[in-house]
């Protein structure tokens, strides 16, 4: 099973877990829309179950896919649509960012149900 970047990582896109990935498994749509959002998604076909990446994001959006909460379950298919749609993606390169607060990392999880 791969791990699977969920919504909450919508429109926040750390990619702090992206340094973390041995195979450049993370994904970025060329242009963001409802099918491909402004996201992270990972490679479920590359992906090798190499947990650094739920440490290292400060969004707490990487889940195992086994367990993925429920509210999150469309993600799996989401991450998907990278490999099946590859064209439409970019390779993630890591970008600075500030890290959030612990607020806002629970009110973004407030945001998507996830409470």
């Amino acid at each position: 099973m791969a791990f699977i970047v969920t919504r909450l990582c919508r429109d926040c896109v750390d990619t702090n877990c992206v340094t973390v990935c041995p195979v450049d498994c993370f994904y970025l749509p060329k242009v963001t829309s409802e099918e491909h959002p402004n996201q992270l998604f990972i490679s479920p076909d590359e992906c090798i179950n190499y947990d650094a990446c739920v440490a290292a994001c400060p969004w707490e959006a990487i889940f195992d896919e086994s367990d993925v909460p429920d509210v999150f379950t469309d993600d799996i298919a989401l991450n998907a649509r990278c490999d099946s749609a590859r064209d439409a993606f970019d390779t993630a390169k890591h970008q600075d960012k500030a890290t959030p607060d612990d607020e806002a990392v629970a009110k973004n999880k407030k945001k998507w149900g996830l409470e």
